[in-house]
This record gives C-alpha cells, structure tokens and sequence, in this order.
C-alpha cells in the first residue's frame, strides 16, 4: 500500500514528508494505523548523529493508533484493537524478560540496525528500503511493527494522549520510581523539564518525595515544571546546589534525574555534587556515543558511597506499565493533557522541531 512518511535522508537534514510503499505484515507482526505520534528528542538524534542509523529512515518511536491488520501466527491483538506501541520490544523467553526486565530484551539489539527484525525492510521508498526508528517508524500513517512492540490499551482511552505513554511517560516517571528508587519523604534534583522531565517530576511527586527541584535555563519550562509537581525551580546547577545545601540543612539530595537534551559528560559530575551521602545519579538522557569520558569526584563516589545508574525506557516492563499509567490518567492521578503543549499535522514536522529546539514545547504531538 500507499502512506505518507517523514523519511530523512542523512545527517543534518531535514524531514522530508513523502510517499513510500508500505508491505503488509508478515508473521508475529501487525499493521497499525496511527491516530497520534509524540516528537521526542531522541528521533532529533537521528538528525544530528547523535543516535546512528542507516539511511533511509522513517522516524518516531512513539505511537498509538487502531489495528489495521495482523501477520500469521498472531493472536495477541486482532483488528480494530486499540494499541501503545513500545519502543523497545519484549519477546518474553530471554533471561531479561524472565526476570522481569522486558526493557533489556534481547530483541532491543535490533532497534537502531534498520530492517525489521528478520532483515528485509517493511517500508520502501525511491527504489531503497527505508529503516524504522525502533522498529516503528510512527512518523507515518500507516506502519507495519513486531508483535513484541505492540501492547493493546482499553477501547475508549484517548489515543491522541494514550502515545504519551509509550516513551516519555515511563522513561521519565520510571527514572525515579523504578531506577532511581525515591521514597516518600526524600528529596529530589531534575536536570532538564521537556517531556522526560516533566514525568520525572509526576514520578516523584506520586513518590511522595518532600522537595522537588527543577533546573532549567528556559523561564518557560520552570514555570510548567510547577504545574507538574517542581516545589522549586532553579535556571542553573550553582543555583540549585545552594537550594538544596539550604532545604535539606547541608544533606543534599537523595537522587538526580538527568533529562536533558543530551548526557554531556560534564553533567554526571553537576549531578553528583547535588546528591549526598548514598545519593543516586540518574542518567537517563543519550549522551554522545563516541564520547567516553565523564567527570565527577571518585573521591566522593567512594566516602560518600554515591552511586552512577543508567535508565532505559525508565527500567519499566511496558506491557505492565503502559495499562497502568492510562488507569492513573483516567483516574486524574496523571497529567497528560498538561504534557502536549502543541498538536501539528505530518507536514508540520520541521516546526514542530523548531519548537522543541527552541523551547517552545514541553512535547509536540503530531495528529494524524
């Protein structure tokens, strides 16, 4: 069949919203029809390198529509289902998703190599096969996904909001739930309030942590990481270092989220200096691949028994965790109204873009 797609062409480049050709499913995979896709920065890697993959690719990695149709062998979700899709998938057998850990899959190897996970291309453009960001591609109206990257949602949850939680809700919200571990009554640093962010902060509101402190040099971004949960917000770390010194009488926090718009390595070092004794670094954002180095003092590291985590996709189990967060939303113990700042159509792309870069949006959605 037919679609519209945002393809990008190489690094540097833009979005190039197009026609390509789209395959049917093939066994263990599933036709969606997308209502919705978030503009996350990490597809803004695959623009500046930052994240490498072959070109062509259809980009987006956070989705959510209706089930056109289904593969061989697929009895988890049938036509007209309502579904999340998860930018990593979960296979269920392997060691990781045997113990619990879905977002380690082994099948998570294959997200950033191109094709779909049996090696040929699912989407074709210009006479070339066109690589899927995550094995999604949701920059496009229709695409064609693993099973393991699907999970299916309640009829009658809003879609156009329900693609939030299929990256920046969990990957925020479960930095410090899950990974970082917050309890009630601790305190809690966030480096960064775009979308991963602005969950972050939910998580640890909905932790029950005593102070929360937003760091951001955007004024706009400050005043929405109140709405979201901030008891204080500080443009910078110098700043929020003597905050945190005064609120907790010296102690420091007890963890520091990294969600900025790429882990420098100077950052882990910032992060460090906030946290105290037993405190817990958080790097959740994608740092340079080839760079190798981050500073901080070793010396501390081992006095102060301070430790150093990375998070991927907030260490959730997507098939447990996207269900539960819709619940909370539905609930009104979740904030996802709030969270899209802007709605663009496909061709919008470019500025939608523009907007995050500029900090503009907290997250842009595009509606199909």
């Amino acid at each position: 069949m037919k679609t519209n797609a945002a393809v990008l062409w190489g690094v540097g480049e833009k979005w190039q919203v197009e026609e390509v050709t789209l395959d049917p499913p093939g066994p263990n995979e599933v036709m969606v029809k997308l209502t919705a896709s978030g503009l996350c920065h990490s597809d803004y890697h695959l623009v500046t390198g930052d994240i490498p993959v072959p070109f062509p690719v259809i980009g987006g990695h956070e989705g959510a529509g209706v089930v056109a149709a289904v593969g061989p062998g697929v009895t988890e979700v049938a036509e007209g289902d309502s579904v999340v899709l998860s930018f990593l998938p979960a296979c269920g057998r392997c060691s990781y998703c045997a113990r619990g850990m879905t977002n380690l899959c082994d099948l998570g190897a294959a997200i950033i190599q191109g094709p779909q996970l049996d090696g040929t291309y699912r989407f074709h453009a210009r006479g070339a096969g066109v690589s899927q960001m995550c094995l999604l591609g949701t920059f496009s109206e229709y695409t064609v996904v693993p099973t393991a990257s699907v999970v299916r949602v309640e009829e009658g949850n809003r879609l156009d909001r329900a693609v939030l939680t299929g990256c920046c809700v969990p990957t925020g919200f479960g930095s410090v739930v899950n990974t970082a571990q917050v309890r009630p009554g601790q305190t809690l640093v966030v480096l960064g309030v775009g979308g991963i962010g602005s969950n972050a902060i939910q998580g640890a509101k909905a932790a029950g942590a005593r102070h929360i402190v937003a760091v951001d040099p955007v004024a706009y971004k400050r005043d929405r990481a109140i709405e979201f949960g901030a008891t204080h917000t500080t443009p910078t770390v110098d700043e929020a270092r003597n905050l945190m010194t005064e609120l907790t009488r010296g102690q420091l926090a007890d963890a520091c989220i990294i969600t900025t718009d790429v882990a420098e390595g100077a950052y882990v070092g910032e992060a460090l200096s906030l946290v105290g004794k037993r405190g817990r670094v958080v790097v959740t954002a994608i740092g340079h691949p080839t760079e190798l180095s981050i500073s901080g003092s070793l010396f501390e590291l081992t006095l102060y028994e301070k430790s150093i985590h990375g998070s991927l996709f907030g260490s959730s189990n997507p098939r447990h965790d996207i269900p539960r967060y819709l619940e909370m939303y539905n609930l009104g113990q979740l904030k996802l109204d709030e969270l899209v700042t802007k709605e663009y159509s496909l061709d919008e792309i470019n500025t939608g873009y523009e907007d995050m870069i500029e900090g503009r949006n907290i997250r842009g959605v595009i509606k199909f």
